[in-house]
């Protein structure tokens, strides 16, 4: 019996003692696995970038394009963010749609700009998308709904185009999970309030749009993609009652109502 226990006690003396090494050793520098998962993300990012930007029509007026580079920069700028790693694109095009894409890719349609009636509903729309790039969750989805092998088949060029197209298609119009999304809306919130902006509007922006999605569905990819609208709303309202923000400056608005009128001249 004596002898059993002492083995059984040097059994465990060496499991602890192996474990406690294990748990020492640096695993993702050894392996080098972070790095070579954000050399595959810029990678894939870039490809997706080159695609859609052959297949769409891009703003690059700064007319345009500076007020909403100076939007994302005040948020980044307020949260500790590093507005260097974020790449803004707007493109031309109807729907109602905003999308964050591998490798830090913020991706902006013309016809959100026009559909916001502020300039504050726009910063939660930003803010949202923001919030997924920082939740890395973007990649998680991709790596659950695409799969590794393929990811890095794509992100060494060896990726045909309509697995490419696939997976943009996923993350441009599909939904993350009611989780996630909930934790890009609070989180997108967080944002806002530190950027001194009231999120209220963010949350009429949902209202507002999950009503209109049952005349326009395949117009609206942000709201038609994103469930439960008015839930979030509501659990926006929830997070900032009795809360005290800002009005939005006069100014503000009237350089934002400029902006969609350039918006709808096409310029």
């Amino acid at each position: 019996m004596k002898k059993i226990l002492l083995e059984l006690v040097l059994t465990v003396a060496v499991i602890v003692a192996v474990w406690f090494g294990l748990s020492q050793v640096d695993w993702m520098k050894l392996f080098n696995i972070r790095q070579n998962t954000q050399n595959t993300e810029e990678k894939i990012g870039d490809l997706f970038w080159k695609m859609l930007k052959n297949s769409e029509t891009e703003i690059t007026s700064d007319s345009i394009v500076a007020p909403i580079d100076s939007m994302l920069t005040r948020i980044c700028k307020a949260n500790s963010i590093d507005r260097k790693k974020i790449k803004l694109h707007l493109l031309r095009k109807d729907e109602i749609n905003a999308f964050a894409s591998p490798g830090n890719h913020l991706v902006v349609y013309s016809g959100l700009i026009t559909a916001c009636e502020n300039e504050a509903e726009l910063y939660g729309v930003i803010g949202h998308e923001l919030a997924h790039m920082e939740k890395n969750h973007v990649m998680n989805k991709l790596l659950k709904e695409v799969g590794l092998s393929v990811l890095i088949s794509m992100s060494s060029g060896n990726g045909n185009s309509e697995a490419i197209k696939s997976a943009i298609q996923k993350i441009s119009s599909s939904v993350y999970d009611r989780k996630l999304e909930t934790e890009a809306d609070l989180t997108a919130v967080d944002y806002l309030e530190k950027t001194g902006i009231n999120p209220e509007p963010f949350a009429s922006f949902l209202y507002r749009l999950a009503d209109v999605t049952k005349n326009l569905p395949t117009q609206i990819y942000w709201i038609s993609s994103h469930p439960e609208s008015k839930e979030r709303a509501e659990k926006i309202i929830e997070r900032i009652k009795g809360k005290d923000f800002p009005k939005t400056e006069v100014e503000d608005s009237l350089t934002f109502d400029r902006l969609k009128e350039k918006m709808k001249e096409g310029l």
